[in-house]
């Protein structure tokens, strides 16, 4: 009776010993595949998070700590670069938006040749939004393709890069551009999800194409538009390179971007400590957005 209980013992032992082998196995294995992430996120993400704060509000010094925020405030560049970024914001997002979700409905549709025509929408992401600004800078100049076919068929000229309104109206089209297809994407997986005995139930009661559209499209998107949306959000207010290119924040700062007065202030004028506290400012006018874009459009079913 002896021998049975300590082999028994035993085998309890040798048990716990694999089990606890087998979960730092499994701890290890986690570390080490979770480590470079981790390591890029404190490296790009937290660490420059840390810094910027740092620097935006100086600590222990004879300034304000608020000082470089009441700096920017009070700067008439910054001001317009946050009323145009916003102006920006509203116009590009539901152009965007509202292009993409057309395309991903028509693009679900039984059409001739569609993967042909998935394959041009979407060959713009393939290029980096660098190379597209500069694609887009020669046809945009005003001697470019775009006023010369212009000129050709009778039509007036158009300042594109040249007046602050039309300069605009560039950043947007080039943005647009690329981020059509991208987000078009998103929504056409959205609707492939929507059952298609939905349809047909609907198409025999009668309901056409725009009723269904509004009954069982858009409702059964709402979740890829949500997330759409607050994507598309957060990336235009990021946008830099086609402004960069395109018009320098010119003419007459009528594209200057957040972005590009943060990047204006950090590497050409020097001040690290303004261009930090900008950046606050530009993350918390983000949170703001998204917050409020959640209220307005909840992700869960009524």
């Amino acid at each position: 009776m002896t021998s049975v209980t300590a082999r028994t013992e035993r085998e309890v032992t040798r048990g716990r010993t694999r089990r606890s082998l087998v979960r730092r196995e499994t701890w290890i294995s986690a570390v080490v595949l979770l480590l470079p992430a981790v390591v890029l996120l404190l490296l790009l993400r937290i660490i420059p998070t840390v810094t910027a704060m740092a620097e935006a509000v100086p600590l222990g010094g004879e300034r304000s700590p608020w000082s470089n925020f009441a700096y920017i405030f009070s700067d008439p560049s910054f001001l317009n670069s946050v009323w145009v970024t916003l102006l920006f914001s509203v116009i590009v997002n539901p152009i965007q938006i509202a292009l993409a979700l057309a395309l991903a409905v028509l693009l679900t549709k039984h059409i001739p040749a569609v993967g042909l025509w998935r394959t041009f929408i979407l060959l713009p992401i393939a290029v980096p939004q660098a190379v597209s600004a500069i694609i887009w800078l020669v046809m945009l100049r005003p001697d470019g393709p775009l006023n010369g076919l212009a000129s050709a068929i009778g039509l007036p000229t158009v300042p594109w890069l040249t007046e602050p309104g039309w300069a605009l109206i560039s950043i947007v089209i080039v943005c647009s551009w690329v981020g059509v297809g991208y987000w078009m994407t998103f929504l056409v997986t959205g609707i492939k999800e929507i059952p298609s005995s939905l349809y047909e139930a609907s198409a025999l009661d009668g309901a056409n194409g725009w009723r269904q559209f509004w009954s069982i499209t858009l409702p059964g998107l709402r979740r890829p538009l949500l997330f759409v949306l607050v994507a598309d959000t957060v990336s235009n207010f990021l946008v830099f390179a086609p402004v960069r290119i395109l018009t320098q924040g010119g003419p007459q700062g009528g594209t200057d971007l957040l972005m590009h007065n943060i990047s204006e202030r950090a590497y050409t004028l020097g001040d690290t400590q303004a261009a930090s506290a900008a950046t606050l400012v530009l993350v918390a006018i983000v949170i703001v957005v998204v917050t409020i874009q959640f209220r307005m459009l909840p992700g869960k079913e009524d």
